[in-house]
């Protein structure tokens, strides 16, 4: 999509910190930062890593719609225990880990048409800025070493646990805290560790470690992004303990810095009603759904529930989504050689401006559709850029319709046409015919009924 000038729009967003719906105000108006917390690569990616993918990447698309300069920061953790792990179960460096599973990562976002962020740090690239902001910490007082670790004092921020809004019991019941003789406050988090000779390790002040989880991301945005940035984004699985230590961390290495400005946070997925595991049945790769259905309805099932709600992710919904796609490309087609470069509606500009209401925006494009296939061409121009923001709409119309034939599916709507012909419900009988055609098939009818189908 060519992507247009536009007069800036008051945008509004639901702040997780202030728990308040925010005007967003940029420190700079010409330069938009935002960064959000990215995979541990040690496998493939689930259809849960991709929903703060594609929801981000939507956010970015707007942003760069209103704004003269937008950079998009999105990590890759490739320093975990998880990745050591699996490296040793299969006797490789954690390097062939990290490569394989990055190159896996960056296969499915592209597949379901995630733009690439601007920077991707890594967390093995940006150790020595790790050690330099452990070191602030150390000397200003928020951190001490002890025992080969480095921990961040918790007593020492007055702030800490207000991002999260949990108590002091909740924060020690929920940091999962190991019990450990050289730390002074059971909540204090490790900001360094030391490693064994079969792990991966750096050398630094306090011996031969690694980094914490934590630490990783705040020294990412400082050295890429600075101090301060507009946007951090995530999952609300991230609020604790992982932002919450983001923000302590940080605030306390550059006091007076706000770290990031606004916070938001993309809801839970579950599949078919149930938190999705292996125990259950119901684990979905990203590589598993894109066997059974196209990338742009997987994308589009993922936008259709309000970011911040929690998404249902069924069968039946990637079917219903496929759907609405047919309609939406039926309307294109109507109107061949549609601009890219179409100005994006006001309304749908509206509802993505409201806390990236993006569901209220997929109301509107089944408004515009309604006109399209009415006869409008303004409304197909309109249809065809709001799906540039959305992600959607990558296909020629009629290579959309043209893919793989669920035959089965096939057989059952023609017997449901010769019913209803037969019935005289024509109406019907239209419907089903253009159900089938929107496949990319014809019919070819017959005294007996329909007796022969081939491609179009």
């Amino acid at each position: 999509m060519t992507e247009i000038s536009m007069t800036p729009t008051a945008l509004y967003f639901h702040d997780t910190k202030t728990r308040m719906r925010r005007a967003f105000v940029p420190l700079d108006p010409a330069h938009v930062t935002l960064y959000v917390c990215g995979p541990t690569v040690y496998d493939h990616a689930h259809i849960g890593n991709a929903r703060p993918v594609v929801v981000f990447d939507v956010l970015v698309r707007l942003l760069r719609l209103l704004y003269p300069q937008v950079t998009y920061a999105r990590n890759i953790t490739d320093i975990d225990d998880k990745i050591n792990a699996r490296a040793q179960e299969e006797k490789v460096p954690i390097g062939t880990v990290t490569a394989r599973t990055t190159a896996w990562f960056h296969r499915d976002m592209a597949a379901l048409y995630a733009r690439p962020p601007d920077i991707e740090p890594r967390a093995t690239e940006t150790i020595p800025d790790i050690i330099a902001i452990i070191e602030r910490l150390i000397g200003l007082g928020h951190a001490y070493a002890a025992e080969g670790h480095v921990l961040f004092a918790v007593a020492t921020d007055p702030d800490y646990g207000k991002f999260s809004g949990r108590s002091p019991d909740e924060l020690l019941a929920g940091a999962r805290v190991d019990v450990a003789t050289y730390k002074r406050d059971p909540g204090d988090f490790v900001l360094w560790k030391p490693s064994a000779a079969d792990l991966p390790g750096w050398d630094s002040p306090w011996g031969r470690g690694r980094p914490g989880w934590h630490i990783e991301c705040s020294a990412m945005i400082y050295k890429h992004l600075g101090e301060t940035i507009d946007i951090h984004g995530g999952g609300t699985d991230l609020m604790f303990p992982h932002h919450e230590n983001e923000i302590a961390q940080s605030c306390c290495a550059f006091p007076g810095a706000e770290f990031a400005r606004y916070w938001l946070h993309n809801g839970m997925l579950q599949v078919n009603g149930e938190k999705m595991s292996k125990s259950l049945g119901n684990f979905r790769t990203v590589q598993d759904v894109l066997t059974q259905a196209p990338a742009e309805a997987v994308r589009f099932l993922l936008l259709k529930t309000h970011y911040r709600s929690l998404l249902d992710f069924t069968d039946a919904g990637l079917q219903d989504a496929k759907r609405e796609l047919d309609r939406f490309y039926r309307a294109l087609r109507a109107h061949p050689g549609v601009e890219d470069a179409a100005p994006l509606p006001d309304r749908v500009l509206a509802c993505l401006a409201d806390d990236l209401n993006v569901p209220g925006a997929i109301a509107v494009l089944h408004q515009l559709a309604d006109a399209a296939l009415a006869g409008d061409r303004d409304a197909a121009l309109g249809l065809k850029a709001a799906g540039g923001v959305l992600g959607i709409f990558n296909h020629d119309p009629k290579d959309w319709f043209i893919g793989a034939i669920d035959q089965e599916r096939v057989d059952r709507l023609i017997a449901q046409r010769n019913a209803a012909r037969r019935a005289k419900n024509f109406a019907e009988a239209d419907r089903l015919r253009q159900e089938i055609e929107d496949m990319g098939l014809i019919l070819e009818d017959g005294p007996g009924g329909t007796y022969s189908l081939r491609r179009k």
